[in-house]
């Protein structure tokens, strides 16, 4: 063989090597960049202990897609089921005032048990004892590992014309049953009906509303008091969400600092009492807007831009666990109850 065949020789065994390599790079590449076949999610199995405050929902069927377009999301009261359920939520209400969690059954080491309550701090008692129990909580707080609000606000106006004040047969109205002099709530109202007439309605004063007549005769008012039975964190209830924007009074409100509530609440849609240095200041505001066309429709603008949704059913609040759950962390567990619920 001469030298000029040699190379040759050479040459070509170095092209095939060449070739070879980058024939396994090409098949190895694409061999990664395939995408893999993954398992379907699975189905969340969500059991409710006992029902909030005795009153229980259908949960035949499969509620979460059928009324919220959340799949793979089962619910069920059926306690028999325990041993298979992914999460087991206790409302705080029927556990400190009931039997207490079942310690006696085998709980499944991949359970996960939710501690829900959308009350203030001081009605939750008897929490110590709950201790080192619970993985989740589900409450109104934003800091809840499953924040379940009574209302909120989305972007996208509803179009609602904006009342008209003249139009307005009362100027404030409050509904309350559980009336209690030592709260803060009741030392404003005494010292601002002494400044304005308010229409104040429910148990606390023998002139109840129904269901049907509550929103109804909020809206003959050119006001609302939203007034919170407890000023805590992030604590807003229905007598914002519902009382007040479904109605279509301006709410007035007490709870939490301003801060929170334009965090939570729609711009410029409400009036703040701790706005003013006294009652007598804030019910001359009061009046001023409901003489001023144009400064109080001024409290409507948010219409434009945003919208509310009030949140009632139980069952939509079970089925935001799953939109929740697959986030959450897996480890946790509240050595101290109480002391996250009195943050």
């Amino acid at each position: 063989m001469t030298p000029s065949d040699s190379r040759a020789l050479l040459l070509f065994l170095v092209s095939v090597s060449l070739l070879s390599s980058l024939l396994f790079y090409t098949l190895l590449k694409s061999h990664l960049q395939e995408p893999r076949a993954h398992a379907p999610p699975r189905n969340i199995s969500v059991l409710l202990w006992r029902w909030p405050f005795g009153r229980s929902y259908s949960l035949a069927g499969d509620k979460c897609l059928e009324m919220y377009n959340i799949s793979r999301c089962l619910l069920t009261d059926n306690v028999s089921a325990f041993s298979t359920a992914d999460v087991v939520v206790f409302h705080h209400h029927e556990l400190s005032r009931g039997p207490p969690p079942p310690l006696h059954l085998d709980r499944p080491a991949s359970q996960r048990w939710v501690w829900m309550s959308l009350e203030p701090p001081v009605n939750n008692v008897n929490l110590a004892q709950l201790n080192g129990l619970f993985n989740w909580t589900m409450s109104y707080r934003r800091d809840a590992d499953i924040p379940i609000p009574y209302g909120k606000t989305l972007l996208g106006g509803d179009e609602r014309g904006f009342p008209a004040a003249p139009n307005r047969s009362c100027l404030v109205s409050w509904v309350v049953s559980r009336y209690q002099p030592q709260q803060a709530r009741a030392g404003v109202y005494q010292g601002l009906k002494k400044h304005i007439p308010i229409e104040v309605y429910g148990r606390w004063t023998k002139r109840p509303l129904s269901d049907r007549k509550l929103l109804p005769t909020i809206a003959k008012c050119l006001f609302y008091l939203a007034f919170e039975n407890s000023e805590a964190k992030d604590y807003i209830s229905e007598k914002l969400w519902r009382n007040a924007f479904r109605a279509g009074a301006i709410p007035v409100v007490l709870g939490p600092g301003r801060a929170t509530y334009e965090v939570l609440a729609p711009p410029a849609s409400f009036i703040h009492v701790a706005d003013f240095k006294s009652v007598a200041e804030l019910a001359a505001h009061l009046k001023r807007v409901a003489a001023d066309r144009e400064a109080y429709e001024g409290y409507f603008s948010w219409h434009r831009s945003h919208r509310v949704k009030t949140l009632t059913d139980w069952r939509e609040r079970l089925c935001h666990i799953c939109v929740r759950y697959p986030s959450l962390p897996a480890s946790r567990i509240y050595q101290d109850l109480e002391g996250w619920v009195n943050s």
